[in-house]
């Protein structure tokens, strides 16, 4: 392992561990992305994908758009990550993501930049849309 990959290792561990009241408490399915190495998620993220764990799906390194992002959504996100790293901005974006065995889920996700270490990261907060449900326009 070289020096750059054990720094974002250590970087992923502490910010772990200052968000562990979110990642474990939060309603709301969470990750915080570094790169497509280096994230972390919560077992709502993870279960919401099909994953078994957490852990399960931060092991997964390739290209994060074209694993967990339907094509449909994957300019959006990327659109979305780039303007938080850019301009320091949050972004409210639907998006819907693959399951890992098949299928997909829409979601909205809220894309907030934090600072952890002189690092910005990219926070998400994802809430599950039903879209069975009838529109109320009248």
């Amino acid at each position: 392992m070289n020096d750059e990959q054990q720094h974002h290792q250590e970087l992923m561990a502490g910010i772990s561990r200052q968000m562990k009241p979110i990642l474990d408490d939060s309603q709301q399915a969470v990750y915080i992305y570094l790169d497509d190495i280096h994230k972390v998620c919560n077992e709502k993220f993870a279960s919401l994908l099909g994953y078994r764990s957490a852990e399960e799906w931060a092991k997964v390194e390739d290209p994060f758009p074209q694993v967990f992002v339907d094509r449909s959504s994957q300019e959006v996100l990327v659109n979305a990550y780039r303007q938080a790293m850019e301009k320091l901005t949050s972004s409210s974006i639907n998006v819907t993501w693959k399951k890992k065995s098949a299928g997909t889920v829409d979601t909205q996700v809220v894309l907030v930049p934090i600072a952890y270490n002189d690092h910005l990261f990219a926070l998400h907060y994802i809430s599950q849309v039903d879209n069975n449900i009838p529109n109320m326009r009248s």
